[in-house]
């Protein structure tokens, strides 16, 4: 019996032995590849933006950027001890630019996707949106995702939104554009009947052009939005995570979301 029991202790000993050093091995991987001591070393966190992506991330009058991923990058960079720096970069060769270091992290209302996740690592979801359809007021024939069969739609080069058009299919013609501000345009001078768009970037264009335009009650795609890294930067993106954590728990992103959205997105 006593045999059997000092077996059974060398097993669990052993078992929690394997567990300790796995544990450590994944610490010490993750505080190991110099990544967030690279940026800290820096003084900056260099973030690529598509800087025409309201409320998220745009231009005001005085060619500033702001948004509420604005507030999100500064109050990060505060928690890090470090300055944020914007480069703005077409969004159908955002991935591609992290890749080759032309900076450091994605904050622009970047969807998790499992394309994009082969090739970069992501934060937990920071806010959740969706594809939705947006038509001018006056049209009456676009009232469900059917009725887009046979119409022209746009959508952005590149974004989510393509793919999740280019999935549902049907149309007579699918228009891409670099910018979202392009597609409204376009949208509104009747060069395409519908655009699908992210949910916050449409809503914010409604808002501003009151009685202009009109979303569908139906959405395309339901999307968890991150923070897009290299995936040998693994401490640095855990640093971000655990700031954007303590920027949750004491009530900063619910004040920051109030500011662009009027409620508290987080809950």
């Amino acid at each position: 019996m006593a045999k059997n029991t000092r077996k059974l202790l060398q097993v669990v000993l052993i078992s929690v032995m394997t567990a300790v050093l796995t544990a450590s091995s994944v610490v010490w991987a993750a505080s190991g590849d110099g990544s967030l001591e690279k940026v800290k070393a820096a003084g900056v966190i260099r973030i690529g933006v598509d800087d025409a992506f309201p409320p998220m991330e745009y231009r005001d009058e005085k060619g500033n950027l702001i948004g509420f991923d604005v507030d999100l990058a500064d109050e990060i960079g505060r928690r890090l001890g470090v300055d944020i720096v914007w480069v703005p970069t077409a969004w159908d060769g955002v991935i591609l630019a992290l890749q080759s270091g032309k900076f450091d992290m994605i904050l622009s209302t970047l969807t998790i996707t499992d394309e994009r996740a082969e090739k970069i690592d992501f934060s937990p979801p920071y806010i959740y949106g969706a594809q939705i359809i947006v038509v001018k007021q006056q049209t009456k024939d676009i009232n469900t995702l059917s009725d887009l069969k046979g119409k022209v739609v746009g959508t952005q080069l590149g974004s989510t939104g393509e793919v999740a058009a280019k999935k549902f299919g049907g149309f007579k013609d699918l228009k891409l554009y670099a910018t979202y501000p392009e597609a409204f345009t376009d949208l509104a001078i009747g060069r395409i009947q519908a655009l699908v768009v992210d949910e916050f970037v449409g809503r914010y264009y409604i808002m501003k052009q009151a009685g202009a335009y009109r979303v569908l009650e139906e959405k395309l795609a339901e999307e968890s939005i991150g923070i897009g890294f290299r995936k040998s930067d693994a401490s640095f993106r855990e640093a971000v995570t655990q700031a954007i954590d303590s920027i949750k728990a004491d009530g900063t992103y619910g004040e920051i979301s109030r500011k662009w959205f009027g409620v508290d997105v987080s809950k």
